[in-house]
């Protein structure tokens, strides 16, 4: 994670972006909007723009990490502890505790 944070405080710092509490989550839209438009080329229900297959396959791998990336520095953000979320939420059905 401080690496993420890292690189999202130089992006902002070189770009001039000011943060509030709204921009981690409008990102994160912003981001899936972006992931959304990939995975609709891969499809072929997207503007290819003259990619290729392996060129659309990479920018799908890289939307997913900055969506990923996003939501990281949304958590961190709000104080969203991940782990005991996908804990409490997602393992619960694994019949996991704690």
């Amino acid at each position: 994670m401080p690496l993420v944070v890292e690189v999202s405080n130089t992006y902002a710092s070189r770009n001039a972006i000011a943060r509030d509490n709204d921009w981690y989550l409008l990102k994160l839209q912003e981001e899936i909007g972006e992931l959304t438009a990939e995975y609709l080329k891969t499809t072929g229900r997207g503007r290819m723009k003259g990619a290729d297959a392996p060129a659309i396959r990479q920018a799908l791998e890289d939307e997913a990490a900055d969506v990923l990336a996003t939501l990281l520095l949304f958590a961190h953000k709000n104080g969203i502890d991940l782990d005991a979320a996908l804990e409490r939420k997602w393992f619960q059905y694994l019949g996991r505790s704690g």
